[in-house]
């Protein structure tokens, strides 16, 4: 088992920064590629980007690319969310989420372990 929790959300201005960060606790996060998803009230859950297991490799939403990056330290069992010029449109909860494989993936379905999610507020 992967326990995942999010922390770091928070109400923001619209040009502004947050950092999310991922805690993993049980198994080991460090053959397990990992990623970040946001779902805004009323709307489907959506993919915000992806990082694999050694964090060579990344993947980002068009949305967010160019003003979110994601990272990891595996040594310390955590993924971070860098979030800059953020936009009303980004309010949502964010999770973050665990595969039981090495590859980034962009489909919920693919992820196996899941956090609670953090509450990231916008603005305008």
């Amino acid at each position: 088992q992967v326990q995942l929790v999010e922390s770091g959300g928070g109400l923001v201005q619209t040009g502004g920064s947050l950092r999310l960060s991922c805690a993993a606790s049980g198994r080991s996060i460090s053959s397990r590629a990992m990623g970040w998803f946001r779902q805004a009230p009323g709307k489907e859950r959506e993919f915000v980007a992806a990082i694999n297991w050694s964090g060579g490799t990344t993947r980002y939403a068009d949305s967010v690319k160019g003003r979110f990056a994601i990272s990891r330290d595996n040594a310390k069992n955590t993924v971070f969310l860098q979030m800059n010029s953020l936009k009303p449109e980004d309010t949502a909860v964010y999770s973050c989420a665990a595969r039981s494989d090495l590859d980034v993936a962009v489909s919920p379905s693919h992820y196996r372990f899941w956090g609670q999610g953090t509450q990231v507020t916008v603005s305008s």
